[in-house]
């Protein structure tokens, strides 16, 4: 089950790991170099499209993380609950 932390509004929700773990490793393989090498972040493009379409804050910087729009909360649960929730 996945519950959002700091967000008593949200619902908890259970997710298909199973589905959850392939599109991750979907998603890694967009970074896929020296044959069988990913990057354990997102790739730079990913990042810089989204901050393009106001979902991010601005990715350049010397921090790991980003920073999420209300906007991209909304769009990453909705998009948890439609691909991933086994309910």
């Amino acid at each position: 089950m996945v519950a959002h932390p700091n967000s008593g509004e949200r619902e908890t929700m259970e997710l298909d790991t199973e589905q959850l773990d392939r599109a991750a490793l979907a998603i890694l393989s967009l970074t896929l170099h020296d044959e069988n090498r990913v990057w354990k972040g997102i790739d730079w493009a990913i990042t810089d499209r989204l901050h393009e379409k106001g979902l991010v804050h601005d990715p350049v910087g010397r921090t790991k993380s980003l920073a999420l729009t209300d906007e991209s909360l909304a769009v990453a649960e909705a998009a948890l609950k439609e691909f991933f929730s086994t309910t």
